[in-house]
């Protein structure tokens, strides 16, 4: 396997300003003159977003040699798509749903799409002795809705709202929602990711776990928010020792700032397509990338660049 490892130019970045897209303008060589820096925003530990947003860096990074490729650790997608408002990042991940339910990215807003990428999958998971059968089972106890700001946390918080289940809601990011799993700190854990997810694919090597059957949860959610969500299932070869289990997905976005140069886009959209192969050498997820899904970002308009190379490499 080749590894997409960290290149000269490739950073991670601690506190970020309001980066300015003023100086970029111009004609030359250079498809984003006077901007040095690309910020691309994330995810949490232990989450598919952190891992395939630095995979997707270092693919832009030979891509644009001229500008130096940033990832900075979020909360995910409410995080994303506030940090590409404010002009904090240039590029972002973000679920579908999150999306939907703000309107940070229509039609004239400052934030538009690359392409879709992949879907992201609900899991509600439990230890194998756990006498969780279902969603209902986790009313009162300990459950970890995952970090503030997250597209897990909001996509738990509307299945909360439309099922009325009420369990004792703990926010914590992936990585440490299993290690309190693991400990028996919290009962059950919600994660909304590619996958397989890197930190309960981990503790799946280390410890017998479950997959709530969430076939009912899919189906009232389908029934309100049909745009966002869809039924679908996590396979039997997903997680050591788990079983396929009935769930709902949910599309996931690359979006960017709308003000960026198209031809810069253009270069993104390049990059990311032809690279889905190498990508998906790292992370599985990355084999559902491809032009004819690409163009299927809902309600977010598709950037000006991203059209421009679509319609270049329309599939036969």
């Amino acid at each position: 396997m080749r590894s997409l490892g960290p290149t000269r130019r490739t950073a991670l970045l601690g506190g970020l300003g309001v980066l300015s897209l003023a100086a970029v303008s111009g004609c030359t060589d250079d498809p984003a003159p006077g901007l040095g820096r690309i910020v691309v925003a994330t995810g949490p530990p232990g989450a598919v977003y952190r891992e395939i947003g630095a995979a997707l860096a270092h693919l832009l990074d030979e891509h644009l040699p001229d500008q130096e490729l940033v990832t900075v650790e979020t909360g995910a997608s409410h995080d994303n798509l506030h940090l590409l408002d404010d002009g904090e990042a240039h590029l972002g991940l973000a679920n579908l749903d999150s999306v939907l339910a703000t309107d940070i990215a229509t039609e004239g807003s400052a934030i538009s799409s690359v392409g879709r990428l992949f879907d992201s999958f609900v899991h509600l998971v439990v230890r194998d002795d756990s006498p969780v059968r279902s969603l209902a089972d986790i009313e009162g106890m300990r459950v970890s809705l995952g970090t503030v700001n997250s597209g897990t946390e909001f996509t738990a918080e509307q299945i909360l709202e439309v099922t009325g289940v009420r369990p004792e809601e703990v926010r914590l990011d992936q990585a440490e929602s299993a290690a309190a799993l693991d400990t028996g700190e919290i009962d059950a854990m919600f994660s909304l990711t590619g996958i397989p997810t890197p930190a309960v694919a981990e503790l799946a090597e280390e410890r017998a776990l479950r997959l709530v059957d969430l076939t009912d949860t899919a189906d009232a959610m389908v029934s309100v928010y049909p745009e966002a969500y869809f039924p679908a299932t996590i396979p039997a070869t997903t997680y050591s020792g788990i079983p396929a289990c009935p769930t709902m997905s949910i599309p996931n976005l690359l979006l960017c700032r709308q003000d960026l140069p198209d031809e810069l886009v253009r270069q993104v959209t390049e990059a990311v397509y032809t690279g889905a192969s190498r990508l998906a050498e790292q992370r599985p997820e990355a084999a559902q990338i491809n032009v004819r899904t690409g163009i299927s970002t809902g309600i977010v308009p598709l950037h000006p660049g991203a059209e421009q190379w679509y319609r270049e490499n329309k599939p036969s």
